[in-house]
């Protein structure tokens, strides 16, 4: 009787065992190579003690692989990811497709309501909140202040266009391998043509008017091109057209960029002694812009979002809660201090005492709050989004008008060729899709 038990006791235990086996839940995550989602990897003790069930795979990216990789993973229902690192730009037009989970019954110590409105509103279809804000950003000046009073100048809080062209001028020291200004060439409609379109938007350009007609051959958008390739061609580094977002992180933290003007999220990077030669030499000021009443800046969060076609949506929300909570910021400020936690996503972030010590906290909110994507330019227009147009083929048109803009920087051809191209490209594209009767 007693063996007979025994034999039933240890079936039962390896049952047990072999069910919770059973029961741990592997996740795929797919994201970008950006420093504060390599980061999060680096803490996921803190979710695998919470979350001993779940195993979370990571699939990690550079960013336009990354948008090529998810939107065909999500388009064809494909679910090879449970949860996807998506922008600001990709979660309206995914979530009013159906292709999101909603994610308006994440616990209630989440606390919805602490995420700025800025960055939920562009979160929210009909309602739904369809993705979960991990970082949020706009745009602003980072530049060494060393160089800056070198050159006899002092940056204003708000500069000009004018001003920035004046400082590149003369912070630039070509010899020593120290130019004026880095700023984006890399083609991509999230790489060099996130910085054009913003920047347009300052000198009162706008990609289409009220009938959805181009407007690459209007006088604002020749005058941003122009400025763009004289001030890079002039005071910027050399190959400048392969340069994107961590290309030009690099430079400025090893001393070579008197001025990079990109988002704020750079601010840890730049200021972190442990990466950066110039950590204590870097002021920060509003993206610049023409006295039009725009300023170049954009406004943008790297989000997270589930895929309609996952089969581990209870798994991906525990996982996405604890990616994007208050208690994940509290974290990162633990281990890396108030600096390097995750900004421009929650209210009570920048309401906290230590954060504000920050030096670039209230710079960041400020240029936040200064985007307004329900009215991105000077003239009315008939789209959203401030550094892209949230129309599904404005990610094509984007890279392909990127394209165009890179090759004329790296000076395979003029900025007026550039723009007719664009043009006549994007007038094609747009009678095409029904935009333009």
């Amino acid at each position: 009787m007693t063996m007979t038990y025994r034999a039933m006791l240890g079936a039962t235990v390896a049952l047990t065992l072999a069910s919770a086996a059973l029961a741990e839940t592997t996740i795929t995550v797919a994201t970008v190579n950006n420093g504060d989602m390599i980061r999060m990897q680096g803490l996921m003790d803190d979710f695998n003690a919470k979350h001993p069930d779940i195993k979370v795979e990571w699939v990690t990216l550079e960013e336009n692989i990354l948008r090529q990789k998810v939107t065909t993973d999500i388009a064809t229902k494909g679910g090879q990811f449970d949860v996807m690192t998506i922008g600001t730009y990709e979660a309206p037009i995914w979530g009013k497709q159906g292709w999101l989970v909603s994610l308006n019954d994440l616990p209630a110590e989440y606390d919805v309501d602490d995420l700025l409105p800025a960055i939920r509103g562009g979160l929210t279809v009909d309602g739904n909140l369809v993705a979960a804000p991990f970082y949020g950003e706009s745009s602003m000046v980072m530049y060494r202040t060393d160089l800056m009073e070198k050159a006899g100048l002092t940056m204003p809080e708000a500069p000009t266009w004018a001003f920035i062209k004046d400082a590149a001028a003369k912070m630039t020291d070509k010899d020593a391998e120290i130019y004026g200004i880095c700023l984006r060439g890399k083609a991509g409609w999230g790489e060099n043509m996130a910085f054009l379109t913003a920047m347009s938007n300052s000198f009162g350009a706008k990609w289409f008017d009220a009938d959805w007609k181009p407007q690459f051959d209007q006088q604002p958008w020749k005058d941003t091109l122009n400025f763009y390739l004289d001030l890079m061609t002039n005071y910027g580094p050399p190959g400048a057209s392969n340069n994107g977002f961590n290309e030009n992180l690099a430079l400025f933290q090893q001393g070579k960029c008197g001025m990079w003007i990109d988002a704020t999220v750079a601010a840890s990077f730049v200021t972190n002694p442990k990466e950066s030669t110039v950590a204590d030499k870097v002021g920060f000021a509003l993206a610049p812009d023409n006295g039009l009443g725009k300023r170049g800046n954009w406004l943008w969060a790297w989000n997270l979002g589930i895929p309609a076609g996952s089969q581990k949506v209870d798994a991906a929300k525990a996982f996405v809660a604890w990616a994007t909570s208050k208690e994940y910021l509290a974290l990162v400020a633990e281990k890396e201090g108030w600096a390097n936690v995750p900004p421009g996503t929650r209210t009570s972030l920048y309401e906290n005492p230590e954060y504000q010590k920050v030096p670039f906290a209230k710079m960041t909110l400020d240029s936040i709050n200064a985007a307004d994507p329900t009215k991105p330019t000077v003239d009315p227009v008939p789209y959203v989004g401030v550094q892209f147009v949230a129309i599904p083929e404005f990610q094509g048109l984007g890279t392909m008008v990127g394209q165009l803009f890179s090759a004329a920087l790296a000076g395979s051809s003029t900025a007026d060729d550039a723009l007719a191209q664009a043009q006549a490209a994007v007038t094609t594209e747009m009678t095409r899709a029904g935009y333009i009767k």
